[in-house]
């Protein structure tokens, strides 16, 4: 009896062990899947974040490309970023422009080329350039009608005087204005002739750009850099001296010259530095009161420069200069 309770007690407990140890394997199967289930939700999770978070950075693109440039172009037509030479590198002041629609600010931009210049100062030099005054379509534009329409002076006024002699300008030169006008420069007195249409057009945008009327263009032809114009000052007594000269320059770019007049020559009294500009094509360039008082002005040889070159110096020649013959 005691050897069959034993067995009996054995086989009992392999039963309970055996069934113990299926129950403990459907337990961790069950975890198993319940931790494959949870890991596959959080994989189709991450896919899912994963799929939002590249819409996301694909519709922050989409916005990157589409607005940015735009309020990038909007910022610099406003002005918010514009440098100016002055300010020597810091952001300009905000305008109130800034705070104008797109639509008004392309307006603003092609109807006023003032906006952006460079400003050259120094001992009683006061000269603002705008390089882009003409787009590069309208100044090429500009360039043919000079080409087609303007007839230049020969003879006795394609000559200058100095020292006694007749020396040969070396470009071609010609003058237009309001009815009776002349203009005498060395030694040499300059009939305006009628305005042409196109002419007329160029003083008007002048005008209404800068605010200074002006009834005189004296127009130079640079066939290449071996044409130049050596040093000297507009203070004619024709000129209104406390007028701007406007300079208008067309195709080949030509380095312009300033001197102080104590600093030329071999009587110089002080070591000045001279002042260079680049004269661009499309370019207006404003000679301000006092600069031709104090400085004189060139346009040096260049002979590696090919292009054509036209300058218009629109100027107020005063009316009692009609009268001094």
């Amino acid at each position: 009896m005691t050897t069959f309770k034993t067995t009996f007690k054995c086989k009992t407990d392999t039963s309970c062990l055996a069934s113990q140890s299926l129950q403990k394997n459907e337990s961790i199967v069950h975890q198993t899947h319940t931790v494959l289930k949870t890991n596959k939700d959080r994989a189709e999770s991450v896919d899912k974040k994963g799929e939002k978070m590249a819409v996301l950075l694909t519709t922050s693109k989409t916005f990157i490309v589409r607005h940015v440039p735009a309020l990038k172009r909007k910022r610099h037509r406003s002005g918010e970023d514009g440098l100016e030479s002055k300010n020597k590198g810091k952001f300009a002041k905000m305008t109130q422009s800034t705070l104008m629609d797109r639509r008004n600010l392309k307006v603003h931009r092609f109807t006023n080329p003032l906006d952006m210049k460079r400003v050259f100062r120094a001992e009683n030099l006061h000269c603002d350039y705008f390089n882009h005054f003409y787009s590069e379509e309208e100044a090429n534009t500009l360039l043919l009608d000079c080409e087609d329409s303007l007839e230049y002076f020969t003879g006795d006024l394609a000559i200058v005087k100095l020292y006694g002699k007749n020396i040969p300008i070396p470009r071609k030169q010609v003058a237009h204005g309001d009815e009776g006008l002349t203009y005498t420069f060395s030694r040499v007195t300059v009939p305006a002739k009628p305005w042409l249409p196109f002419l007329e057009t160029v003083r008007k945008r002048i005008e209404d750009q800068t605010s200074f009327k002006f009834n005189f263009v004296l127009i130079n032809r640079y066939k290449d850099g071996k044409d130049c114009i050596g040093e000297h000052r507009d203070d004619e007594k024709d000129l209104d001296p406390q007028h701007p000269i406007a300079s208008l320059s067309l195709g080949q770019t030509r380095e312009f010259v300033f001197r102080h007049k104590d600093s030329r020559g071999k009587k110089k009294t002080r070591e000045i530095e001279t002042v260079k500009i680049a004269l661009e094509h499309g370019s207006l360039l404003m000679m301000n009161h006092p600069t031709n008082q104090y400085w004189y002005h060139s346009l040096p040889r260049r002979a590696t420069q090919s292009g054509v070159r036209i300058n218009m110096t629109f100027r107020k020649i005063l009316r009692q200069a009609e009268d001094k013959n």
